[in-house]
């Protein structure tokens, strides 16, 4: 969901075997690796957290923070951008409650 489209939601079904794909079935689990950053937001990443590995049922919240400045001006914008992934069926509210998993990218954006 995003701002810019009044938060509507979206879905999207994707071949989980496909090269680049940040989502991945191993072994019974779903293999999470870490989303792209942009390499034009600060901080930089240099280290990231490895791959989460999700049993059916589970959930992962995943958060990664950004700061940009503008070429016009230099002014700062921010953005924080949150996955929630489930393995398996959902209910309708899985994502109102704590997830099972999660991972925390946030950094000071001074």
């Amino acid at each position: 969901m995003g701002e810019s489209d009044s938060f509507e939601p979206r879905m999207r079904v994707g071949d989980l075997s496909a090269p680049g794909t940040v989502l991945r079935e191993v072994d019974g689990l779903l293999r999470v690796d870490p989303p792209e950053v942009t390499m034009f937001g600060m901080p930089r990443r240099n280290r990231r957290p490895p791959a989460v590995r999700l049993a059916p049922g589970e959930w992962l919240q995943w958060q990664i923070n950004y700061r940009f400045v503008g070429s016009c001006g230099g002014d700062w914008s921010y953005r924080l951008d949150t996955f929630n992934i489930l393995y398996g069926p959902a209910e309708r509210d899985v994502f109102l409650r704590v997830s099972t998993r999660r991972v925390d990218e946030r950094r000071s954006l001074r």
